[in-house]
Order: structure tokens, then sequence, then C-alpha cells
């Protein structure tokens, strides 16, 4: 296993201790240690792809796990963030019912041995939803709303939540667009 995949697998490790550090609101600034980690394992998304692109490390397993590590970890949080009253859950269902169709469109193109590659409003869809986790999450106690900082980053958030859910349906259906072929009956 390369060293991509390994930062790979440990954003997969992440996400567990993730979830746990969020439930623990008993420890004093819980959001911001559970921040932290979300960021890290954001991060580390950034930084295996560079490595894989950049040394030539690319691989069978990477191009599946690293996507899927990612869509983990955001839809992860963003369900977090619904039991914490930070994101209505409509839009986590449009973002969640998006990456089940993509995935099963991704499925009958490798069937007829089409392989699509990311494009960049999907990266641009990803990098949304991360910052607007991160910034729902750094208020995510609401004991901090009394100060305008917070509500700042509290509107910031809400900025990205609406610029990720624009990006998720577009980026969709540019996805779904450009590859119609794959839909048709013929190989």
């Amino acid at each position: 296993m390369n060293l991509p995949n390994k930062i790979t697998m440990f954003r997969v490790f992440l996400i567990p201790v993730f979830v746990v550090l969020l439930m623990l609101e008993q420890i004093p600034y819980y959001n911001f240690i559970a921040l932290g980690v979300f960021s890290v394992a954001c991060f580390s998304d950034f930084l295996d792809g560079y490595l894989a692109r950049k040394y030539h490390l690319v691989t069978t397993f990477g191009k599946f796990m690293d996507p899927l590590a990612d869509k983990i970890l955001v839809c992860t949080a963003m369900i977090l963030l619904i039991e914490l009253d930070k994101i209505p859950a409509v839009i986590v269902a449009v973002i969640m019912a998006r990456e089940f169709i993509i995935s099963g469109f991704r499925l009958v193109a490798s069937d007829k041995g089409v392989v699509i590659a990311a494009g960049y409003l999907g990266k641009f869809k990803t990098v949304a939803q991360m910052f607007m986790c991160i910034f729902l999450l750094f208020t995510a106690d609401p004991s901090y709303d009394k100060y305008l900082f917070f509500r700042i980053i509290g509107v910031a958030g809400e900025v990205f939540m609406w610029l990720a859910l624009i990006l998720t349906v577009v980026s969709l259906v540019d996805y779904m667009w450009k590859n119609r072929r794959v839909l048709s009956d013929q190989k």
C-alpha cells in the first residue's frame, strides 16, 4: 500500500474518532476538537490526491477508496449536523441522493467498460461541502451564539450550505448530461 492510499485509510480511521468527539458534549470545546479532526481529514483528501498525482502513485484502490472516504466523511458530518440542528435534513437528503445517483451511474458505466473521471464541478462541490461542514461545526455549540464572531461564522456556514446544495444539483446535471451515452442500451 503506497503513501497516498495510507493517507486515505487514515481519513477513514478519523471518521469514527470525529463522530465520538462530536457527541461528547460534556468535554469543554468538544466541537473545536471534533472540528480539528474533521479538518485534518479534509486536508488529507487534498494531500493524498496531490501525492498520488505528483509521484505517479495513482492506483485502482485509490481511485475507488478516495472518493468513497470523502463521501463517508462528508455525509457523516452532515448527518451529525442534522442532529445538532445546524442543517436541514432535506438539504442533506438532496446531497446524499446525488452521491447515490452518481455511484450507481459509475457502476453502469463500469459495466460498459467506461471509466468516468471526476469533473471540476464535482471537486468544487466537495470543497464547498467540506467548508460548509467546517463552518457549521465551528458553531455547533449553541452557547456561542451570543458572540458576534460565531454568528458571522454561522452565516458563512449557511452561505456554503446553499453553495454546496447548488453545486450538488448543477454537478449532477452536468455529470449526467456529459455522460448520457452511458444510459443508452448500446455498448
